[in-house]
């Protein structure tokens, strides 16, 4: 019976994405009725396990970390395309979107897929373990980017409210695309080791057992359908964002919600990966892909605001609240205790998941 099942789901993760693509052309621009948009939702989401499946089929072809950091660049670039098209369609209403897409997307990344991550791979193995090296890297890179690009423009002085000066703001685009390109290469080249999952008795894993690799014809389709995949869960998120947008209206919540909304659709993939690597025991590999996102979210997307704001007509505030910059400050402290000893238990999983909580209850009720 699996067998026979097998045809068909490689089937339907090659539809999945083409339905996503042929969807958004048809519906790119438009308004979109109810019943478009429940349909657009039910494509959304099977595109995101495409995406997955996708992922995944390269990542057993390239190895790891060159996976993980296939499906964090790839989310994360038609992430961007879709925070500058949403700006320059949004005014001055949108000043703030990328503020708050970025920093949900840490806080999401940092908290709710490490926290998941460590949760599943604890309770299913009795300890997450991981390699402190790399993942203390990470997370110090992300830290970094994170203090430059959203905890400093409230303190400038130079130019009035949580804003960077035109100076200040290439100063954080240019650093963040090399502390970016700096980590790229640190994992992939020099010390590749570090970000490579470990047994349980400290051995670093340099292929997955019981797993022939994909021939380079059908990583290479894979690669096209993930890329598929991507454009069509971040197109279609945007086509149903005007109805996220009325419904958050409508609710009387605060716009910053909707930035919260569209990170969550985003990284949904990523979430997916991370937590199946997790009940393999690879934890690694799913610390690679929640920090890799959120050093990718911030390192691409503060450079490609600030090249659109040349073009963009309304602000650009990049500074956070004082109420996000404890929950950020605490989240930096947190990981790095989690990270010191190697591993980690449910109740480290468990914190994370409550910080995400929190985060969540106070974009609701700010």
């Amino acid at each position: 019976m699996i067998e026979r099942l097998r045809p068909l789901l490689s089937q339907w993760t090659i539809l999945a994405p083409v339905l996503a693509v042929v969807l958004l052309i048809f519906t790119w621009g438009r308004d979109l009725p109810g019943l478009v948009v429940a349909l657009a939702t039910l494509i959304l989401a099977s595109a995101v396990l495409a995406a997955v499946h996708h992922a995944e089929v390269v990542a057993l072809r390239v190895g790891e970390p060159f996976g993980s950091l296939v499906l964090a660049v790839a989310v994360t670039v038609i992430e961007v395309a879709l925070i500058v098209t949403l700006m320059a369609d949004g005014g001055d209403k949108s000043a703030t979107l990328a503020r708050d897409t970025v920093f949900a997307a840490v806080m999401i990344t940092c908290n709710g897929v490490v926290g998941l991550s460590l949760l599943v791979a604890s309770l299913r193995h009795g300890t997450a373990i991981f390699n402190p090296e790399g993942t203390g890297a990470a997370l110090s890179t992300v830290a970094t980017l994170a203090t430059l690009s959203l905890v400093l423009p409230t303190f400038t002085t130079t130019k009035p409210g949580p804003e960077f000066s035109s100076v200040q703001l290439t100063f954080a685009a240019v650093s963040s695309l090399i502390l970016y390109g700096l980590f790229v290469a640190t994992q992939t080249v020099r010390h590749r080791d570090y970000f490579l999952p470990i047994t349980r008795q400290g051995d670093v894993i340099t292929a997955e057992l019981h797993a022939d690799p994909p021939s380079t014809r059908a990583a290479l389709m894979s690669l096209g359908l993930l890329t598929l995949a991507l454009v069509g869960v971040v197109g279609l998120a945007k086509g149903v964002s005007p109805t996220i947008e009325s419904g958050v209206e409508a609710a009387g919540l605060p716009h910053a919600v909707v930035g919260v909304i569209i990170a969550l659709m985003v990284l949904l993939p990523e979430t997916i990966a991370a937590v199946r690597a997790a009940r393999r025991d690879r934890v690694q590999t799913s610390l690679n892909l929640a920090l890799g996102s959120a050093m990718a979210s911030i390192g691409l997307t503060i450079p490609a605001v600030a090249l659109a704001s040349l073009w963009l007509s309304g602000p650009l505030v990049l500074g956070l609240g004082s109420t996000h910059m404890v929950l950020l400050a605490l989240t930096v402290v947190v990981a790095a205790l989690t990270v010191v000893p190697g591993r980690a238990t449910p109740l480290q999983g468990g914190v994370h998941l409550v910080l995400l909580a929190a985060y969540l209850e106070l974009a609701i009720n700010p």
